[in-house]
């Protein structure tokens, strides 16, 4: 039988030293659905474009091989070139997961490591943790809304800290931005 150790002689909870962060990148579901709907459309433009030129119907909708070649089947093709170049960049950027990093907030250390990663190479920015000013929740709606917490620090300009798209939740956004403004032991700003 195996013993359970008293309340008693447990240690004291001591504070945590490291609050490590991940930060989701482009690899999302609402990425990946746009770049396949991107695909689909420049493989049926590209076989409209195909099927004017050859003088047979090649899609099983329509009929294409009624489109005269120029310019129409011409006009096709080009926009399914184009839609075949945007596809190809928007599997990279979701292969790569540009974006994708994490936040690293070590008190041991005294440092913060800020790490992304872009297209050609990993992104790096270390800050000392007694330059940090503030927490800083950053809400602006309308058009092209912006939810995100991003680092007042001493003589830089605003260090974001959030993912880039799709707006976060408030409530997430402020419960991550108290717990870390907690944890630095800085004033939350923005709230």
């Amino acid at each position: 039988m195996a013993s359970v150790p008293s309340a008693q002689s447990a240690p004291a909870a001591a504070a945590p030293v490291v609050l490590e962060q991940e930060v989701l990148g482009s690899r999302r579901l609402s990425n990946v659905l746009v770049a396949a709907v991107v695909s689909a459309g420049g493989a049926g433009f590209l076989l409209t474009s195909l099927s004017s030129y050859l003088g047979r119907d090649l899609l099983p909708i329509g009929h294409p091989a009624a489109l005269v070649w120029v310019p129409q089947g011409l006009v096709m093709g080009l926009y399914g070139l184009a839609a075949a170049l945007l596809a190809t960049y928007l599997w990279a950027v979701i292969g790569i997961d540009v974006g994708a990093g994490s936040n690293r907030f070590d008190k041991a250390s005294g440092r913060l490591l800020v790490t992304r990663r872009g297209f050609r190479q990993l992104i790096q920015v270390e800050t000392p943790l007694k330059d940090i000013q503030a927490v800083k929740v950053d809400v602006r709606d309308g058009l092209n809304p912006r939810r995100r917490l991003a680092l007042r620090v001493q003589g830089r300009r605003d260090l974001p800290l959030t993912r880039v798209g799709e707006p976060i939740p408030l409530v997430d956004l402020e419960r991550e931005g108290a717990e870390l403004a907690r944890f630095l032991g800085v004033p939350l700003e923005g709230v």
